[in-house]
């Protein structure tokens, strides 16, 4: 330990309300090779965002000094309140915030402790931790080094960027990148650009199981803090799910797809030969269902304000030069594992188009809702080709769930990752009633997918990094087989949406209508197929 060795800390916080629930992530770094030296998150109750964010600060510098004690460290974080008072340009006025500054400022001499502001993409690690923790909160546990993903996350996806694969964003950038090195026959040799994705290397929200030695626990890794709660391993937080430019989605190349139909359901849809059918019902510009009502009025399209952590951006695909099209030809990706997706059926919430989530009164199947559901056992026992059943924990979703068992004799398993989003102090309200009492954080939530509802619900943003990391752990089980997934509204319109690499305002373009299937199917190497969206012939 000499005052040679120099630590990176990243930092950040955050608050589902501000205030609201808050908790900080940190992580300390070797600044000359990137190891992830240690870890800290935790769940601070009610706070402020810049509260969350200067004791995520604290609680890096002090994981720094018990490593290093005499260390130079470099503080990045994308706080410019925190950086800039830290580094003594600003004035620190609020009360809250004066003695956190003070106490970081004792961890290290100031003269070896140096601050820079970095973009919110480029604080993905801490972000993840943050968020993992805010999860764990939520759930009355407490954070666990041993449920992280973000610090394997956070590796893969700096193995993707430098530099990164050329061709469109989305569901396992890696996975695209080898493909297309297939295709321009460069496969086997692969470059410092396509490293992220070959074996050994883990690769944020692929599917399958990490290789030896980059468990997500990071063995070796000792964690840091004291988070407060009850012991367990969080659910909702502990996710595979990609932040911003992360490697979190995965691009639909569809490898081995032949051209789109339109000839409705048949009895081969789901196997594993890839016919990419359409939807058929149309699908509406800003008629987003939320659960059981539309979220955003006919016509409206949700913006955001660029990418954020939680998703990947919008690009146009670039096609490599001298190379056949994508989804034409490529490496053999053997048997896909078909997820069909069945979003449940109605509940009196439905009709009425009212928010109904993982944090409201769990409402039963209403009498339409099943018919709907001995429909829809009916018209898949007929196709035969479901092999396992995955469900939602929320009673309209198992319901559902039963009665496609009891047709295919197959017994039902419950996924927690598979619920609803938790529309907060808007459950059981219409669109236009959270619009009446809340129009501020309405707006918010319709600008960014970071914002969450009111009252501590789940922005679409931590939905996206639970739902990818469920996926990934069925894909990873599932492996050549198909397996029915009945759960929400929210779930199944992310799971095409990271198939697709669409921004996360396409949520706000998908009609999903109760009862109805869609499909999606992942590939070994990463890729994934959407196969089919919204059918609902067999309601008619």
């Amino acid at each position: 330990m000499t005052s040679a060795r120099e630590l990176v800390v990243e930092a950040d916080g955050g608050s589902r309300g501000n205030p609201g629930p808050a908790g900080y992530g940190a992580v300390v770094l070797d600044a000359a090779t990137g190891e992830t030296l240690a870890e800290a998150a935790e769940y601070i109750g009610v706070a402020t965002n810049n509260v969350a964010e200067y004791k995520g600060l604290v609680a890096g510098l002090k994981a720094a000094r018990e490593l290093f004690p005499d260390a130079t460290v470099h503080v990045r974080m994308d706080s410019k309140l925190v950086v800039e008072q830290m580094s003594g340009r600003w004035k620190i006025k609020h009360p809250d915030m004066k003695p956190l500054a003070a106490e970081a400022g004792r961890v290290f001499p100031a003269g070896r402790v140096r601050y820079e502001w970095i973009p919110r993409e480029r604080n993905k690690h801490a972000d993840r931790l943050a968020n993992e923790a805010m999860d764990a909160g939520r759930l009355g546990r407490r954070w666990e080094p041993s449920g992280s993903t973000a610090s394997l996350d956070a590796s893969a996806a700096r193995n993707a960027a430098a530099p990164p694969p050329s061709g469109p964003p989305g569901d396992a950038r890696a996975g695209a990148a080898r493909a297309r090195a297939a295709l321009s026959g460069t496969a086997g040799t692969p470059s410092a650009g396509t490293s992220a994705g070959i074996a050994g290397t883990p690769t944020a929200g692929a599917s399958g199981t990490p290789t030896a030695g980059t468990s997500s626990g990071t063995s070796g890794t000792p964690s840091i803090g004291t988070p407060a709660g009850t012991p367990g391993t969080s659910t909702a937080g502990a996710s595979g799910a990609p932040t911003a430019g992360a490697s979190d989605a995965r691009t639909d190349t569809g490898a081995g797809a032949r051209p789109a139909t339109d000839d409705g359901p048949n009895d081969g849809l789901f196997a594993a030969e890839d016919v990419t059918a359409t939807s058929s019902t149309p699908i509406a510009s800003g008629d987003f269902e939320a659960e059981a009502g539309a979220l955003a009025p006919t016509g409206h399209a949700a913006r955001t304000t660029g990418a954020t952590r939680a998703d990947a951006p919008a690009s146009t695909p670039v096609q490599p030069q001298g190379t056949a099209p994508q989804g034409w030809a490529g490496p053999d990706m053997g048997a896909p594992a078909t997820f069909v997706l069945l979003r449940h059926g109605e509940t009196a919430l439905t009709p009425e188009k009212r928010f109904s989530g993982s944090g409201g009164s769990d409402p039963e199947l209403s009498a339409a809702g099943l018919r709907q559901a001995e429909a829809v056992a009916a018209a898949l026992a007929a196709r035969g080709t479901i092999q396992e059943i995955v469900s939602s924990p929320l009673t309209r979703c198992r319901q559902t769930a039963a009665a496609v068992a009891a047709r295919l004799g197959l017994d039902v398993r419950i996924e927690q990752g598979l619920r609803e989003t938790d529309f907060g102090a808007w459950e059981g309200l219409t669109f236009g009633e959270v619009r009446e009492r809340y129009p501020e954080d309405l707006d918010a939530w319709l600008a960014s997918p970071k914002a969450a509802p009111t009252g501590g619900g789940e922005s679409f943003a931590t939905v996206a990094r639970r739902v990818a990391a469920t996926r990934d752990r069925l894909t990873a089980a599932h492996a050549g087989r198909t397996v029915l997934l009945v759960t929400h509204v929210t779930p199944i319109k992310t799971l095409v949406r990271l198939a697709l690499g669409a921004p996360p305002e396409s949520l706000f373009r998908m009609e999903l209508s109760a009862a109805s299937i869609s499909a999606v199917a992942y590939y070994g190497d990463g890729n994934a197929s959407v196969r089919l969206l919204n059918d609902t012939s067999h309601l008619r």
